[in-house]
């Protein structure tokens, strides 16, 4: 199982809303790799808390056989295309793409992208998205389960579902 996170509190060019600008990069996703599943959207505050606007969050399994360093490329391109610029960590963004889990790999940088995603288990606009999909999905470090991950979360962590798959 391969999981990609989705995310973006800004707009891109041509878009109105970040909603707008996740559905399309959906699209893209999909003309490259077959999108097995996409949970419901989610708005969800900035982590850590700022003034930025709240984030649009969707966690998607796909199907491929990119290679994880080659995938966490193809993202970042896709990001691009939709006006990512990477300037500074947790800085607004037009669109967010991160590579969560491929297939229960566990990998060190030095061996290519961190496998799981480092902080999933603790961010309620992963773990939310991920259980409404993926409830028996359990994390490759530590074995919890996505059910189990969502019961455990922070409550300050603000979500709501917005809008279905």
């Amino acid at each position: 199982m391969i999981l990609i996170g989705v995310g973006a509190n800004l707009p891109a060019k041509g878009y109105r809303t970040p909603l707008e600008t996740c559905s399309a990069a959906l699209a893209r996703i999909a003309g490259e790799c077959r999108l097995r599943r996409a949970s419901s959207w989610y708005e969800s505050a900035p982590v850590p808390v700022s003034r930025q606007p709240n984030y649009v969050n969707a966690v998607i399994e796909i199907e491929t056989h990119v290679a994880p360093p080659a995938l966490l490329g193809m993202l970042h391109g896709w990001e691009a295309e939709f006006g990512r610029v990477r300037r500074r960590r947790n800085a607004a963004r037009t669109l967010d793409l991160d590579l969560l889990d491929y297939h229960g790999l566990v990998q060190e940088p030095a061996a290519g992208p961190i496998l799981p995603h480092p902080r999933m288990h603790d961010r309620a606009f992963v773990i939310v998205p991920l259980a409404e999909i993926h409830p028996d999905w359990r994390h490759p470090v530590t074995g919890r389960t996505a059910a189990s991950l969502r019961g455990g979360l922070d409550d300050a962590q603000q979500i709501r579902a917005i809008a279905g798959p």
